[in-house]
């Protein structure tokens, strides 16, 4: 069975949890590769509505086997947290497993995120402030600290001298190696059961062809090579940094879900060519109550980004696309789509340089509206203009639309299984009409 890759096609928050959640019913392995706690998957199930920021979205599947890879970092304390939460809602976390190689967070590595962002004042990269980058520039800077050398305490002590010295010199106070080695032994008699070497788990899901989702955070557009730098996350978004943060031959990777929502959303600073700065922007905010799962942050909102879209879908090599949350556009008497950007004489196709992306302006379709979809379990119950702009953002990203949803609940969500040529509407049942 081919391994399947969930990516964001967007900004982030597109909706990859209700994806991971709809997928697992069916999955052995879900692995988390990329990112910490600095985005969050909101899960709406009859356990009421759980927002996992480091766990898995399989976790709510007792029977699914979840992984924390090693391309994750772990902040301890907020993971303790989110599995207080989920244990409180009657999920049981005993089937998580949390890769030896992945790198921790510690309060130091928040507290340089947070001076870095005030420092920076106008020119701030509108980070969560969670300590992600700086713990990521450690792990390049090969000075990192890993949930596997929780087991080993005499390497731990000299990690943690090294550990204490940097952040000294980083914040311009004391911060001793004692207050570290107490902080970790504080984790330890709870996190030590979860760290596992998880390449022999992986590698087994695969001699036996389970059924293993990768789970992205994130989305392209703030990739740190090819997302809107440098207003992007520390790690790969992609489907090839799956591989690395999953431990997966990308061979084995046969399928790829872009996320994207029906319109755009982002938070944080950098380029955002549709974003609705008006009473429209703000009408998509609160129907779709977007607001950041991590942080509570206000999402910029606009139409959708099919020049975005498309760059995802080309350089992570996407198989199909969910689009979440098209009953948020019902209602509206006509819907867009961005299929171009202008900047000057210049008509661009593809996503430019930042500093070019930040002055284009959008090269928008528009199409009608409709009166209502979030009712439908069917293609064929959509009304037939949500039909077309489905169609349409097939067209314009190349890739054919395998899921839909149209609601925050489990059930809210249409999935079609004919995954055709999207430039073929005889064959494909979100451009051909009822069936």
């Amino acid at each position: 069975m081919p391994v399947t890759a969930i990516v964001g096609g967007h900004w982030g928050d597109e909706g990859k949890g209700k994806v991971v959640d709809a997928l697992a019913a069916g999955a052995n392995l879900v692995i988390r590769y990329n990112g910490g706690n600095n985005a969050g998957h909101t899960v709406v199930s009859e356990r009421g509505t759980l927002r996992l920021h480091q766990v898995p979205s399989g976790i709510c599947y007792a029977e699914v086997d979840c992984v924390i890879g090693p391309g994750v970092v772990v902040n301890p304390a907020a993971l303790f947290e989110e599995l207080d939460m989920l244990e409180a809602a009657g999920i049981s976390t005993a089937r998580l497993r949390i890769s030896d190689r992945a790198h921790l967070v510690f309060p130091f590595h928040v507290e340089v995120d947070e001076t870095v962002e005030v420092a920076r004042g106008p020119k701030a990269h509108g980070t969560t402030r969670r300590g992600i980058w700086p713990v990521y520039a450690e792990k390049a800077a090969r000075t990192g600290i890993r949930a596997g050398d929780l087991l080993e305490p005499q390497f731990l002590q000299e990690r943690l001298n090294e550990a204490s010295r940097r952040a000294t010199a980083l914040l311009g106070r004391t911060v001793t190696a004692g207050e570290l080695w107490y902080l970790c032994e504080e984790w330890s008699d709870r996190l030590i059961p979860y760290v596992v070497d998880t390449h022999p788990l992986v590698q087994a899901a695969l001699r036996r062809d389970d059924a293993i989702l990768l789970e992205g955070q994130l989305g392209v557009m703030r990739d740190l090579d090819w997302g809107a730098y440098p207003y992007v996350t520390s790690s790969t978004c992609l489907a090839g940094g799956a591989c690395a943060g999953a431990g997966i031959p990308p061979q084995r990777i046969g399928r790829v879900i872009g996320v994207v929502k029906a319109y755009s959303t982002a938070v944080g600073a950098g380029p955002m060519p549709t974003e609705l700065g008006d009473g429209l922007g703000a009408r998509l905010r609160e129907l779709g109550q977007e607001y950041g799962a991590s942080t509570g942050r206000p999402r910029r909102c606009g139409w959708f980004d099919g020049v975005a879209a498309r760059f995802a879908a080309e350089v992570s090599g996407f198989t199909d696309l969910a689009v979440m949350k098209l009953d948020v556009l019902d209602g509206f008497e006509t819907v867009k789509i961005c299929v171009a950007y202008r900047d000057g004489p210049r008509v661009l196709t593809t996503v430019p340089h930042t500093a070019a992306m930040a002055r284009v302006q959008p090269v928008y379709e528009e199409l009608p509206g409709w009166r209502e979809t979030s009712d439908a379990r069917t293609i064929d119950e959509l009304p037939a203009e949500a039909r077309a702009f489905l169609a349409r953002i097939e067209q314009v990203t190349g890739a054919p639309v395998s899921m839909v949803g149209v609601g925050r609940e489990r059930e809210a969500l249409i999935t079609l299984r004919d995954l055709a040529n999207p430039q073929s509407p005889a064959s494909n049942p979100a451009v051909g009409g009822s069936r």
